[in-house]
């Protein structure tokens, strides 16, 4: 089998051709390029899906983080915890601001943020002339973290906490979705996430009247009443028009192609084997699936046998922030994060889109259990 994609993003094109196609006719049309109408009907749209009171557009998930941290006064002298096994972004949006991370381990079966060494490293944290402000929890692959636990550690220790959902919008915890479950809450539009453009893109969410007008001033260039005045040190992190009119498309569909992939997923994780360790998704949560991720202590014949098969396999991630050579002054040779470590060895991906036709699922999984027992 042949031309099997880990991402099928023309067939989702197709689906969605006709309203995609009016939607940006009428951005040219209109020629306003830069927080046209469109912008404020998207967030007024992500508002509603997330059951949240403010929903702000920005240039990229990396932004929407940076500006997260700022809107909460976070710089120099402080310092912010994160998970270690986790995209770049996450951890220089810290170090942008300032300000210091500190990386702490994640669960094996969920691979979000671990709550013991969480709580451990708060704990132990002793660092004169820092002062510990937040903890940004990753939804890693679509899964989010659990934020009844981290709000009862964050309000015992006077934390902030800012939610990277880049991969988990979509998703819910405890029947809230995505977007209402922390303090402040960070996605990205990248094109392979769970709701992306055509471009960079990103979205910020929070319930917070003040962090709301923030940031509003924050991406603007830090302006205050009007353009020229300039009330903070701000950036340029609009969302441009024309990629708000293609995700008010992809909206339209957003909920069925959400339902779909986790369809799939139960469907690899029934006829899977357990040669594998498959996701786990405990009761109270619901995956937005963007990847569907195994773990194998032989990945890398696993993904050989499978690239032989003509199945295409992603690795998110290879290597854990902490053995980074750009975040190496950030690590005392204490640290030890062994489930991070073990799992950027381990972990890779295979296609879970709401295109995959049922042949090549199939084929898939014929494939990776015909790998395990060869191996």
């Amino acid at each position: 089998m042949r031309n099997i994609k880990f991402l099928d993003l023309d067939k989702q094109q197709q689906t969605i051709k006709k309203s995609l196609d009016q939607r940006i006719k009428n951005v040219l049309k209109e020629s306003r390029y830069i927080m046209g109408p469109e912008v404020s009907e998207l967030e007024k749209n992500l508002k509603d899906f997330s059951e949240v009171k403010y929903a702000l557009t920005c240039a990229s998930g990396t932004d929407a983080l940076i500006l997260a941290l700022l809107a909460l006064n976070i710089g120099s002298g402080d310092v912010v915890f994160c998970p270690s096994f986790t995209f770049p972004a996450t951890a220089e949006a810290i170090v942008i601001t300032g300000a210091k991370p500190v990386f702490i381990d994640v669960g094996i079966d969920t691979c979000n943020i671990c709550y013991d060494h969480l709580v451990e490293s708060i704990k132990n944290f002793n660092h004169k002339g820092l002062i510990p402000k937040a903890i940004i929890a990753v939804d890693l692959y679509g899964l989010p973290a659990n934020y009844e636990k981290l709000s009862r550690i964050s309000s015992k220790y006077n934390l902030k906490v800012i939610s990277d959902a880049a991969q988990s919008y979509g998703g819910s915890y405890n029947n809230k979705r995505v977007g209402s479950l922390a303090d402040i809450t960070c996605t990205s539009f990248f094109p392979a996430k769970p709701l992306g453009c055509y471009g960079d893109g990103g979205a910020i969410f929070t319930d917070d009247k003040a962090i709301k007008e923030k940031i509003e001033s924050l991406r603007s260039h830090g302006k205050g009443k009007t353009k020229y005045e300039i009330v903070d040190v701000g950036l340029n992190s609009r969302l441009d028009t024309i990629q708000a009119a293609i995700l008010l498309s992809k909206l339209e569909i957003f909920e069925w192609e959400n339902k779909e992939k986790d369809r799939l997923a139960k469907i690899y994780d029934n006829q899977i084997n357990d040669f594998y360790k498959k996701p786990f998704i405990p009761k109270n949560s619901c995956s937005a699936w963007a990847q569907f991720t195994l773990q194998t202590s032989k990945r890398d014949k696993v993904i050989s046998f499978l690239k032989d098969a003509n199945i295409p396999t992603m690795i998110y991630y290879p290597v854990p922030m902490h053995r980074q050579p750009a975040y190496v002054k950030y690590i005392s040779d204490k640290v030890q994060l062994p489930n991070s470590e073990k799992l950027a060895a381990q972990v890779f991906s295979i296609p879970i889109h709401p295109y995959l036709s049922e042949i090549e699922q199939e084929y898939i999984i014929d494939n990776l259990n015909k790998a395990s027992k060869l191996l």
